[in-house]
């Protein structure tokens, strides 16, 4: 059914109209509050964002609790089919998707249209097939049979992040909304608005009322509402550290099962028997949105003997990365998000020249374009343990290390507090395997990078994230499972 906005709450964006209120019940929410929404490519106004508060937050969770029974009862049919249906309404508006999301979070353009609205459709539709072969064979004990079954859990509140801000939200909508839960979506503040033309794409599919509910604000005001409800029965959350500290102590108050995406820091090991053109092209691909990328691959351990010819390799590579608007579609590195992010970067790269660290490529802001855009920087000279090789600065800074051994490249790549990915580039198979099988992470990469199938498990080890992410795993999360035994004797028969 077609959505009715009120124009004095619907915002132009990139020739879009965005409802700038909350999605709530099926209806618009406004609240006597408001934040502002800025493009990170030249720092303009798009829009001043409705701010939800613990009213807003609780309404919304008493609107997803009320819509939760029916959609619970609703088979696996129609639940399939309404999710392919929002996956239709996506890939109809792929265009005006791509061109809001760009001005709002400043990742390329080309990007959004070729890759990552595509893949936005293709959550639904995945996770919609997923649930019509959900199951496992029954099996016997002692005479008795066992039967698996996957029931709703409830209400889901799903946090997401900035950094790719639709896709990483259906990443988890879609499993919820398919395994019968009803979710309240709290975007970031940074990059809201694509949440809400998901909202009303939704609704045009036929999703019934209250089934997904969309509140936009601050962390600490509708998120911490959202982390601390007891009527929530799932908590997802995809960002830093620090806020999942806070969020799993608010679901420990009520002991809500939690997922965590929480980044990383994660190594690329380049060993002496690699493609070294290949290995300098995966390299250079960690640039990609700005840095910007939970799992990005921006700690080069390179072994000794071939590490100043991939380095050269690397940084002829670098330097020939355009970077600028990223709506035009020559540009390969658009902006980082907010000024406050540039300044975290920067004071990373800061402290570690100061300390010692040498700039081979970029080292700082590029003052050419001004505002938001960061260079391409490549360090070196970093000393075991420094803070540049064991924090997550989340921007296009790559660093490299060296070593000589197996068990060198192994220590150095487990020498942080995550666990997210590791890439590692060698000829050598057996090594492959070695070496692979030692590393702390949730995905091992070998002479690829960033092959994503959602039937894999996706999540990190450490620091980097509790629980996995995709296929059965998914429902797991968002489901009480639930094993029945059944006799085979007592039955009474009728008739």
């Amino acid at each position: 059914m077609p959505v009715r906005h009120d124009r004095a709450a619907v915002a132009t964006v990139a020739g879009v109209a965005v409802d700038t209120r909350h999605w709530i019940g099926g209806r618009r929410v406004a609240s006597p509050g408001t934040f502002p929404d800025v493009s990170p490519i030249d720092g303009a106004p798009l829009a001043e964002v409705a701010r939800a508060g613990a009213d807003e937050a609780a309404l919304a969770v008493d609107a997803a609790l009320a819509a939760f029974p029916a959609w619970a009862a609703t088979g696996r049919e129609e639940r399939a089919r309404i999710l392919h249906a929002i996956a239709d309404g996506v890939d109809r508006r792929i265009d005006e998707l791509s061109a809001v999301e760009t001005a709002d979070n400043g990742a390329l353009l080309r990007s959004h249209r070729h890759g990552v609205m595509p893949r936005v459709a293709h959550n639904f539709r995945f996770f919609a097939d997923w649930l019509l072969t959900l199951g496992h064979d029954d099996f016997e004990t002692r005479g008795h049979t066992n039967h698996v079954s996957w029931d709703p859990a409830g209400v889901c509140a799903l946090i997401t992040p900035w950094n790719a801000p639709l896709m990483l939200a259906t990443w988890k909508v879609a499993p919820a909304l398919a395994a019968g839960n009803t979710v309240v979506l709290k975007p970031a503040e940074w990059s809201p608005l694509t949440a809400s033309l998901l909202a009303d794409i939704a609704a045009e599919a036929g999703l019934p009322a209250g089934v997904l509910n969309v509140v936009q604000g601050y962390g600490e005001e509708a998120g911490a509402a959202l982390a601390s409800d007891p009527q929530v029965a799932r908590i997802s959350f995809t960002g830093s550290v620090p806020t999942a500290r806070r969020i799993a102590a608010a679901a420990a108050v009520n002991l809500v099962p939690l997922s965590l995406e929480l980044g990383g820091r994660s190594p690329l090991l380049v060993f002496a028997d690699a493609d070294l053109d290949l290995a300098a092209d995966l390299a250079v691909g960690q640039y990609d949105n700005a840095g910007q990328v939970c799992l990005a691959a921006s700690r080069l351990l390179v072994e000794s003997s071939v590490a100043e010819e991939f380095t050269r390799r690397l940084a002829a590579k670098a330097a020939a990365l355009r970077q600028g608007d990223p709506r035009d579609d020559a540009t390969d590195i658009g902006p980082n998000i907010h000024p406050d992010h540039v300044a975290r970067i920067d004071g990373f790269v800061r402290r570690a020249l100061d300390a010692g660290a040498r700039a081979i490529v970029g080292g700082g802001p590029n003052t050419e374009l001004g505002g938001l855009y960061y260079r391409p920087t490549l360090l070196t000279d970093i000393e075991p343990g420094a803070e540049i090789v064991t924090e997550e600065i989340f921007g296009p800074v790559l660093t490299l290390q060296t070593f000589d051994t197996d068990e060198q490249a192994v220590e150095l790549a487990n020498s942080t507090r995550f666990g997210l990915a590791a890439t590692l580039v060698t000829g050598d198979r057996e090594r492959a395997r070695r070496v692979g099988g030692q590393l702390v992470a949730g995905t091992v990469w070998v002479n690829c990078f960033f092959v994503r199938d959602l039937r894999a498990p996706f999540g990190g080890s450490r620091q980097s994230g509790i629980g996995r992410e995709g296929g059965t795993w998914s429902f797991d999360f968002y489901c009480d499972v639930k094993n029945t035994v059944t006799a085979p004797k007592g039955w009474q028969h009728h008739g």
